[in-house]
């Protein structure tokens, strides 16, 4: 069994404001701080406007930057943050400045610190579909997930199954999904999903019109 990143550890007191006046908690694990919450602001760091979109047939049009709440709920908002499609984060303008969106490569360094039998340069994280042994498990909050669900939290990472949207809302609760910065191709880019009933990280692409959570990283 591989022993964790000496350098992966919680941080209480380091916290990052958006435009919009949010606080996120942040952690140092590996090389970068994270965000240990999901972004949810309604404006870019230059001050502009991101749309929010409520209506169905329009959200499925879309190929520029738009946000939205889970099932067009503002309460979610809080918990699970907003569901952004990638043209929005695409800009290099949605984490607050001297913050970026994860690329590909800085999801499998996280996937690499958290699982307790893969490092970050097992050939297993270059895979798509479930991927690992435990990363997930360990990078799941312990709480907020549906009944059964036992995240432990050990990087205070802190992940919430805040669902996704494109044809409609699904798996708010269950599951959750996240944008790499990465394109993939002209439609679509790399994301990763956290589910519900597997202790494994999921890698794949899907269309850019798909609505997923972010988090922001920076070097320490």
């Amino acid at each position: 069994m591989l022993t964790i990143n000496s350098q992966c550890k919680r941080s209480e007191n380091n916290t990052i404001k958006d435009i919009d006046g949010n606080i996120y908690s942040t952690a140092l694990i590996g090389d970068y701080w994270w965000m240990t919450e999901n972004l949810k602001s309604t404006r870019f760091n230059d001050g502009s406007n991101i749309p929010c979109v409520k209506d169905q047939s329009i959200w499925l049009r879309l190929d520029s930057s738009a946000y939205c709440y889970y099932q067009n709920n503002v309460n979610y908002a809080d918990t699970l943050g907003f569901l952004y499609n990638w043209y929005t984060v695409n800009s290099g303008k949605l984490c607050p400045t001297g913050w970026r969106v994860p690329s590909d490569n800085d999801w499998i360094l996280i996937e690499g610190n958290a699982d307790t039998k893969f490092n970050a340069n097992d050939s297993i994280w270059s895979q798509l579909g479930l991927r690992g042994f435990d990363a997930g498990k360990r990078l799941k909050s312990v709480k907020d997930w549906r009944k059964g669900v036992t995240g432990t939290d050990d990087l205070g990472f802190s992940a919430l199954p805040g669902g996704e949207r494109l044809s409609r809302f699904y798996a708010g609760g269950s599951s959750g999904f996240w944008w790499t910065s990465t394109e993939a191709s002209a439609s679509s880019a790399y994301y990763r999903s956290l589910i519900y009933s597997f202790e494994l990280v999921a890698r794949d692409t899907h269309p850019k019109r798909m609505g997923f959570s972010v988090r922001c990283i920076k070097n320490k």
